[in-house]
């Protein structure tokens, strides 16, 4: 079993970083590798901008890879519960942002030739518990009002057909959301950004920022330091240098986990995931799963609140291990080949937030959706940073601070055992 990345593992490594010392200058710098930050490098680059990507370590290393490839529209939240607190129209402008979040992938990778297995199955979120399938049902008939009428509902009866398993209770389908190979995507993104003239390093943090004489920044890294007019923060909790304390406040990280099984028989893969959808389920201690493009099923979710490390991800391999065996018992004897996992960065209500302060542009915490809005997001902040600054859709979004949070997630037990509490109760 390897604890390593699938998606990092079965995809070509990025060849296209710049070699030796930053230039004096560049007109951006963008920090961080990951979609966001190789989106907008992209998107600034194909603007006629001089962009410098910053990676600490290698692209997609980080929350990017530890996506579960879905790219999936809708909410986390119920549609009915954000209408009612934000009001219908702005609950449905969100909504369609969610929706060329996937459009844009699409669109991005058909402009650049990316080769990553996109394709439109939709997703299937399943109800974990009877009471579960009334919400759905509840919710689905307002999205199909107005704002998605490509949902529908899959009762019990009717789920064997989508899901070989007796663990649900029906399901709500997105026929919008797509699967892709994220690993293929994210690098594919940065070679097309670095063929439009960005200058991509890779190995090289941010150690220091501060404001320039006269104006821009002046940006520091283990390769010698340059100045820059404009920065965008793109590296969320992936960042530990005190240049993102202020966002390290906001960011609640929690752990994502995955593991891999060897290649299953096609007509096995027939009988459990039918149509071949992105699965989730209800519970606050999500389970997902899906299939990759060499016939394995990945099994994901927030299997435990705890600090990514190999011996962390293990005992969280074998909880989504024990997962797996429930919602797919004929899957006992199959072999793990991958496990691996990491911190991704959440806020506090599960929406993104991007902006600009004190002059530092940033978006992150994309909370579980980040294949389509942090590509998304990347695209839209070069438009923001470029004079647009209309088109950002978090731009009224107050971000306060979560009250003790310093950086360091001392919390994280506590909101586990608050969420194992929910699932029992709700």
């Amino acid at each position: 079993m390897k604890l390593t990345s699938y998606w990092l593992d079965t995809s070509k490594p990025f060849s296209g970083g710049a070699m030796g010392p930053l230039e004096e200058t560049y007109d951006v710098a963008v920090i961080g590798g990951g979609l966001t930050g190789s989106s907008a490098a992209l998107t600034l680059a194909r603007k006629g901008a001089r962009v410098a990507l910053l990676e600490a370590e290698t692209i997609g290393n980080a929350a990017s890879g530890r996506n579960g490839g879905m790219c999936n529209n809708g909410f986390a939240q119920d549609y009915g519960v954000m209408s009612e607190r934000l009001g219908r129209e702005a609950a449905d402008t969100l909504y369609r942002a969610f929706d060329l979040g996937v459009d844009t992938v699409e669109r991005l990778i058909r402009e650049e030739g990316i080769d990553c297995n996109f394709a439109r199955v939709g997703k299937l979120k399943l109800a974990a518990k009877p009471e579960h399938y009334d919400k759905l049902a509840r919710a689905q008939e307002l999205l199909a009002a107005h704002v998605d009428p490509d949902t529908e509902m899959v009762t019990r009866a009717d789920l064997p057909g989508e899901v070989g398993s007796d663990r649900y209770y029906g399901g709500l389908i997105y026929r919008k959301s797509a699967t892709i190979h994220i690993g293929r995507f994210v690098r594919g993104l940065a070679e097309a950004a670095a063929r439009h003239g960005a200058s991509i390093f890779e190995h090289t943090p941010m150690t220091g920022l501060k404001r320039a004489p006269g104006g821009g920044h002046i940006v520091q890294t283990p390769r010698g330091e340059t100045r820059v007019r404009q920065v965008l923060l793109a590296s969320g909790i992936s960042h530990t240098g005190r240049p993102l304390s202020w966002v390290r406040r906001r960011i609640v990280p929690v752990g994502a986990f995955l593991i891999v099984t060897e290649p299953l028989p096609v007509e096995t893969l027939d009988r459990l995931v039918p149509r071949r959808r992105n699965c989730v389920d209800t519970k606050n201690l999500v389970n997902y799963f899906r299939t990759t493009p060499d016939n394995r099923l990945l099994f994901g979710g927030r299997a435990r609140f705890a600090v990514s490390n190999p011996a962390s991800d293990q005992k969280s391999g074998a909880i989504l291990r024990a997962s797996l065996n429930e919602v797919f018992p004929e899957l006992r004897d199959a072999r793990i080949d991958y496990c691996w996992g990491g911190m991704v960065d959440m806020t506090r209500d599960r929406l993104p937030r991007a902006g600009e302060r004190d002059g530092i542009y940033y978006s992150m915490g994309y909370s579980g959706h980040g294949t389509q809005m942090s590509t998304l997001m990347g695209t839209i902040m070069a438009d923001v940073m470029d004079g647009q600054a209309e088109a950002n859709p978090w731009k009224n979004f107050d971000w306060p601070a979560i009250p003790g949070h310093f950086g360091k997630p001392w919390f994280l037990p506590v909101v586990g055992a608050y969420y194992r509490i929910k699932d029992r109760l709700q």
